[in-house]
């Protein structure tokens, strides 16, 4: 090689090596760019109370960001980590349908079959009209025993056999026949793990561990145990105004194969990769794992144990091809976001309740595909109580009303709720009647705030006016049974309002819609026939206006 030729080498070397470091550069700076974003994101909710746990963003297969924000133990001040368990609530459901499905690969189950094939002393009067199929897909019309008056009160701190538990549910009449329609229901759930012990012949933790999460090397996941001492698990914490306090005692024998594990979100990953695999089904069973079955709350449809859709990113008219479920349960909720098409994948797992995980999923979804995003707002009510705490109701009252409409703090109606009841309990009983009067003039419209207003007025004695604000709330919300009763121990006629309302049909359709009352928590309200229903975020549906009825148990 001559000289002239090796300067030509030398030449396009250098260039080709620079153009390299000029993409490798902007690659690294676009990717720390996505990274900053993400951390100002889930920080800003961290900051404002509304966010306390494990995070981990994958990105076409690939692991893009994972952290711990605040404390999984607030006594010891220990923080949260990727490796933190976490309890996950229903997020459990995708795990069982998992098993069922491997016993249907064994030729161990029919989907189709009566349920009384598998549980011979369960009800045949219903069981023999239900299918493993409709518990999987909420559609069985069992009752559902996490919305029973008074479950939590009564039954949720008590161990329980699986097989007699089952009898707290197998004799209540089903809601509706098999198949019909869709109603979320943890008792289906339930059932389906006494089938997968019956069919196995063993219990079903041992049957996750030995199907599931042995095979994939989840060692940080399992059956959660109150009395067990397991290394780097999460307390359950619940809000209190501006401050938490320890969730409510569960018994993990209540949730079961409903919502009784525990996992990381690092744990979460391997799942998620696993399931673009044939490592725990044959293609046929995976495909079915994921096929929209039933639609169930706008515009998703629920398969086995999933909810599948689409989702906008941000606010533009893209979306995505998504897998999702959540969970919710004493001081935690989670939230498994895939998105199939390229692999994407979000896990949120808080340790304080109530998080507004879709709102965070959404903005987390902008920030991965380069869409705009809103950061979230501090609360105004929070706000308030920590004056109203510091400086009294008079400063209090002044702040509302100068920042009511400052753009970069979030008026909601329930939190307004909220620390008025909390005001109340601390009796505080002045304070919280002024707190509600300020959200029946922020939100006029609302049956609720003036119900609460006239508790408030009634713990003070002002009898008058407490019947005042209760008629208010019942005219606007007939089927405001608590209001009724109030007014009838205030001793005002309540013959107006016992009867039975009809709401012509053109006003019952101008209902039907999905009503965001904070970030991340909605109410979808749906019709079927007259009867109005309503679903909160990770809830099961309920009736709205329901004519009353005699003798009601």
């Amino acid at each position: 090689m001559n000289i002239s030729n090796l300067k030509r080498h030398f030449l396009l070397r250098t260039m080709v090596l620079g153009v390299i470091t000029l993409l490798v550069s902007v690659n690294l700076c676009f990717s720390q760019s996505k990274k900053d974003k993400l951390d100002e994101l889930i920080g800003k909710y961290h900051e404002y109370g509304q966010f306390n746990g494990s995070v981990l963003i994958a990105e076409k297969g690939k692991v893009i960001y994972k952290k711990g924000f605040g404390m999984a133990n607030m006594e010891w001040d220990i923080p949260n980590k990727p490796n933190t368990k976490h309890r996950l609530g229903s997020v459990t459901k995708q795990f069982t349908a998992m098993l069922i499905l491997q016993l249907v690969a064994e030729g161990k189950i029919d989907l189709h079959a009566p349920i009384t094939k598998y549980l011979t002393d369960y009800p045949k009067e219903s069981g023999d009209k239900i299918t493993t199929h409709h518990l999987l897909t909420h559609t069985s019309g069992i009752p559902n025993y996490t919305a029973f008056p008074g479950f939590f009160e009564e039954e949720s701190r008590n161990p329980y056999k699986p097989d007699a538990f089952v009898k707290k549910f197998q004799d209540r009449a089903l809601e509706f026949t098999p198949g019909e329609k869709f109603n979320y229901s943890n008792s289906g759930y339930f059932l389906l793990g006494v089938i997968i012990e019956k069919v196995s012949g063993k219990t079903y933790e041992k049957m996750l561990q030995d199907n599931i999460f042995t095979p994939l090397g989840m060692k940080d996941s399992g059956y959660d145990h109150h009395d067990e001492i397991l290394k780097n698990r999460a307390t359950g914490y619940e809000k209190n105004g501006n401050n938490f306090v320890n969730s409510r005692y569960l018994d993990m024998s209540i949730p079961y194969a409903a919502g009784s594990l525990y996992s990381t979100v690092e744990d979460l990953y391997i799942w998620d990769q696993a399931l673009y695999t044939n490592k725990l089904l044959p293609q046929n069973l995976m495909d079915l794992y994921f096929t929209p079955q039933i639609a169930a709350f706008g515009n998703s449809f629920y398969a086995y144990g999933w909810g599948v859709g689409k989702e906008a990113i941000g606010n533009s008219k893209d979306s995505l091809d998504v897998v999702s479920h959540g969970g919710g349960i004493n001081g935690f909720n989670t939230l498994i976001f895939r998105a199939t098409s390229d692999k994407s994948l979000v896990v949120l797992l808080n340790n304080t309740g109530g998080a507004p995980l879709d709102q965070m999923t959404k903005a987390i979804r902008s920030i991965m595909y380069g869409k705009p995003y809103d950061l979230p707002k501090k609360s105004l009510a929070n706000e308030l109580l920590s004056l109203i705490q510091s400086k009294g109701i008079k400063e209090g009252v002044k702040y509302f009303h100068a920042n009511k409409d400052n753009k970069v703090l979030a008026l909601r109606e329930n939190e307004m709720n909220q620390i008025g009841y909390q005001l109340l309990g601390d009796g505080k009983s002045e304070e919280a009647a002024q707190v509600f009067v300020l959200n029946v003039e922020a939100f006029p419209e609302s049956a609720n705030a003036y119900d609460s207003y006239a508790e408030a007025l009634m713990n003070l004695g002002r009898n008058e006016e407490a019947i005042k604000n209760y008629k208010i709330s019942v005219e606007m919300n007939p089927a405001n049974q608590n209001g009724i009763d109030m007014l009838k121990k205030l001793g005002a006629d309540t013959g107006n309002f016992e009867k039975e309302v009809i709401v012509p049909e053109d006003i019952l359709k101008t209902y039907i819609g999905r009503y965001e009352l904070q970030p991340g928590f909605i109410l979808t309200v749906t019709k079927e026939g007259n009867q109005m229903k309503v679903q909160a975020t990770g809830q099961p549906i309920f009736d709205i206006f329901q004519p009353p009825t005699k003798n009601f148990i």
